[in-house]
C-alpha cells in the first residue's frame, strides 16, 4: 500500500533547552493539593511567570490520590508556551506525594527518573481502604518503597511533613511547600513562598510557621526526630465511672501474678477491659488470665518466655470488649471523639458540626441487649422474630449531634449496667470459653499449637454482619484444627488454617486449606 501522508516542516520553535519547570503533586482529600498548587502557580506568576495547573481527582475514600500537575516558565518575548495538561513519564522535575505510599506510585508510574527528579514525600502512613477492610492484616509494606526511592529519584527529601504540620497546627500542605522552597529546585526567594503565604487569609500564621519549620528541616537535612512511645505506666488505668479503690488492688494483683514478658499486654488489656465496663469486670479479666498463666507454666512455659500468657492477654481482651449496641452507642458519644472530629476537619471557633451517621440495626443487636431469659424467649419464636425484625431492620440517618439522637445515643451507651445479663454477653461468654478450653487442652500436649488456637480470635472482629462472617471462619478454623490436633505439625496447619481466613474475605481460601486437610486426616 502506497503512502500518501503529507509531511511538513516543522522547524523547532526555539532551543530545546527552553522547556517549563514540570511538577507533579499527589495529595489525597483534605491534604491540601490543590491549595499547594495554587500557590506554586501564584509563586511563579509573581515573578511574571507563565503557569499552568491541572488535576485529575481521585477514587474517594483513599483507593487513588488525586494528581496535581504544574507547568511554569519564564516569558519568551512575544512567543506564547503550549503547556501540557498531564505528566510525561521520564519528564517531570519535581514529584511531591503528600502520603508515602503515593510515592511509591509515583515511581511506578514513571514520574520519578534518577536523571532529572526530585522527589518530596511525606513518611507517614494514610491507610487506603483495601488496608483497612482486610480481615487481618492488610497493612502494605513500605520497605519496598524506601528500597525504590534511593534508586528511582535524582534527589531525595523524605521526613514526617504530616507530624511537622499537625505539631505547629497547619496542615501538610504547609509542610511540602516549606519543603519545595528549601530544596532550591525554583529560582524563587524564601520572601517570595512567603508572601504567597501571607495573601491568605485563613490559618496563613500557622501555615508559615509549617513552612518555616519544614524550609529549615530540608535546609539543615536533619534527620527525622524519633517520637518517644506512649507511656506503658500501668497508672493510665481508669474506670469508665467515678475513682474506684479496688483499682489499686488490681493493678498490684497483676504486677505480682503475672510474669515479666505478659505485663505490657495485660496492663494494655486491663485498660481495655475495664474501658468496656467495670473494675468487677477487669478482676474477672485478670481471673481467667491467671488460670490460663497456670496452665502456661505447667506447660514449660517459661522456656519460652511465656508465649502462651502473652497471647492470652492480648486476644482474651479483645474477646471480653465484643462491639455490642451498647459499646457502639457509648464510643459516638464520647467528647474525645468529637474533638477529633473537630481537629481532623480543623473547624474554627465560629463553625458549627453537625454529623449524620447511616446505622442500619438488626432484630439480633435489639435482641442481644435483653436480659437473656427474654432474648431465649424471643429467639424461639422465629415468626414473631420475623414481624419484629421487619420493623427494626432498616437504614436510618440519624445526626448524632442533635438533641434527641445523642440523648438516645446517651441512655443506650449507659447501659453498661445491664450488659452482663443479656443475652448478647451469655453467648459471648460460652463461645469465649468454649475456645479458651480447647486452647488450654492444646497446650498441655502442643505448646506451640496452644498459641496458634488463642491466636485465631484475631478472626472475629467488628459488628453486626461483620461479627457474623468473622464468627463463621472462626468456628470453621478451630473445627479443622481438630482434625490434626494429634500431628507432630499442628500448629503449622493451625497457622495456615488462620492465615487462610484471614486473606480471604469470602472464604474460599480456607474451604481450600480445609478440604486438604481432610485428604489427610
Amino acid at each position: 500500500m502506497r503512502d500518501e501522508t503529507v509531511r511538513l516542516a516543522l522547524p523547532a520553535a526555539g532551543d530545546a533547552t527552553e522547556r517549563p519547570i514540570s511538577i507533579a503533586i499527589v495529595a489525597m482529600g483534605g491534604q491540601g493539593g490543590g491549595v499547594l498548587t495554587d500557590w506554586i502557580v501564584q509563586l511563579a506568576e509573581d515573578h511574571g511567570w507563565i503557569a499552568q495547573s491541572t488535576s485529575v481527582p481521585g477514587v474517594a475514600q483513599r483507593t487513588g490520590a488525586t494528581v496535581y500537575y504544574i507547568e511554569a516558565m519564564p516569558p519568551l518575548e512575544d512567543r506564547k508556551p503550549i503547556l501540557s495538561l498531564m505528566p510525561t513519564p521520564g519528564d517531570v522535575d519535581v514529584v511531591m506525594a503528600a502520603e508515602f505510599m503515593e510515592a511509591g506510585r509515583s515511581i511506578l508510574r514513571g514520574l520519578v527518573t534518577p536523571d532529572r527528579t526530585t522527589l518530596i514525600a511525606s513518611n507517614h502512613r494514610s491507610f487506603a481502604i483495601g488496608e483497612k477492610i482486610a480481615p487481618g492484616d492488610g497493612i502494605a509494606d513500605k520497605g519496598a518503597v524506601t528500597g525504590a526511592i534511593g534508586v528511582a529519584a535524582k534527589t531525595e527529601i523524605i521526613f514526617d511533613m504530616n507530624a511537622l504540620a499537625a505539631t505547629h497546627g497547619s496542615v501538610i500542605s504547609a509542610a511540602m511547600f516549606g519543603a519545595l522552597a528549601g530544596a532550591g529546585v525554583l529560582p524563587f526567594s524564601r520572601d517570595s513562598y512567603r508572601d504567597v503565604i501571607r495573601a491568605g487569609d485563613k490559618g496563613a500564621k500557622a501555615s508559615l510557621e509549617t513552612f518555616e519549620a519544614a524550609f529549615d528541616r530540608v535546609e539543615a537535612r536533619s534527620p527525622d526526630v524519633a517520637i518517644p512511645p506512649q507511656s506503658e505506666q500501668i497508672d493510665t488505668i481508669h474506670s469508665p465511672g467515678a475513682p474506684d479503690p479496688r483499682l489499686a488492688a488490681l493493678i498490684a494483683r497483676l504486677n505480682q501474678e503475672l510474669p515479666a514478658p505478659a505485663l505490657a499486654m495485660t496492663r494494655a488489656g486491663l485498660k481495655k477491659v475495664i474501658d468496656f465496663q467495670d473494675v468487677a469486670y477487669g478482676a474477672e479479666y485478670l481471673d481467667i488470665l491467671g488460670t490460663l498463666h497456670a496452665a502456661d507454666r505447667g506447660s514449660g512455659g517459661a522456656d519460652r518466655k511465656f508465649a502462651f500468657t502473652q497471647a492470652a492477654a492480648k486476644y482474651l481482651a479483645n474477646a471480653m470488649t465484643y462491639d455490642d449496641v451498647i459499646r457502639v452507642a457509648d464510643l459516638k458519644t464520647r467528647s474525645g471523639r468529637r474533638a477529633r472530629i473537630e481537629s481532623e476537619l480543623e473547624l474554627s471557633q465560629n463553625q458549627v458540626l453537625q454529623t449524620t451517621e447511616f446505622m442500619h440495626p438488626r432484630m439480633e443487636e435489639v435482641m442481644g441487649m435483653l436480659p437473656a431469659a427474654l432474648g431465649r424467649w424471643l429467639d424461639a419464636r422465629p415468626r414473631f422474630l420475623g414481624w419484629l425484625d421487619r420493623r427494626v431492620n432498616k437504614g436510618r440517618r440519624v445526626r448524632t449531634y442533635s438533641l434527641s439522637s445523642f440523648l438516645a445515643l446517651y441512655v443506650v451507651g449507659g447501659l453498661r449496667g445491664m450488659r452482663r445479663r443479656s443475652l448478647r454477653h451469655a453467648v459471648e461468654t460460652a463461645h469465649r470459653d468454649e475456645w479458651l478450653k480447647a486452647a488450654t487442652e492444646a497446650v498441655t500436649i502442643n505448646y506451640q499449637l496452644g498459641v496458634e488456637i488463642l491466636q485465631c480470635r484475631r478472626l472475629v472482629k467488628g459488628y453486626s454482619d461483620t461479627h457474623s462472617r468473622g464468627l463463621s471462619k472462626f468456628d470453621k478454623t478451630l473445627a479443622a484444627i481438630k482434625l490434626v490436633e494429634r500431628r507432630d505439625d499442628a500448629a503449622d496447619w493451625a497457622r495456615r488454617l488462620r492465615e487462610a481466613a484471614l486473606k480471604d474475605s469470602v472464604g474460599n481460601e480456607l474451604d481450600g486449606v480445609i478440604q486438604t486437610i481432610k485428604t489427610f486426616a
